[in-house]
């Protein structure tokens, strides 16, 4: 039995937008109210993969689906990130673009946003060594 990826046989309804060579979800296994994903249509595992043409098409869906959740949620911010190869965290070898929005409150001290996947080195700011 093989894997199939799962970005490559989505159901068309789970597309909430799309271009020529991006479409977006909303992502299975949310972790804030309007977690989406920006996946690009060709099959490939990194972001260094993608042409040029992919990665503007990537960043345009971007932007169009921060103003759609943007109108329909009203998060306080946004955290966007990509976990680039199993090192990272990639559990599917499908690029694609965690858009989490965020919330005021949702964590009683949000700074440092993607720095707490070191939590030891995460709070910076109470670094002796910053000058």
């Amino acid at each position: 039995m093989t894997n199939t990826c799962p970005f490559c046989s989505l159901n068309s309804n789970r597309i909430i937008a799309s271009d020529s060579n991006s479409i977006s979800i909303m992502d299975g296994f949310p972790i804030s109210t309007g977690h989406a994903l920006i996946i690009p249509k060709r099959h490939i595992a990194s972001l260094f993969e993608a042409t040029r043409d992919e990665r503007d098409s990537l960043f345009d869906l971007l932007e169009k689906v921060k103003v759609e959740l943007q109108e329909k949620y009203k998060p306080d911010g946004f955290n966007i990130g990509i976990n680039d190869g199993t090192a990272a965290g990639q559990t599917v070898m499908h690029l694609h673009i965690h858009m989490i929005p965020r919330y005021a409150g949702d964590q009683t001290d949000p700074r440092g946003g993607v720095r707490w996947i070191f939590p030891d080195k995460a709070a910076y700011w109470n670094s002796e060594e910053i000058p």
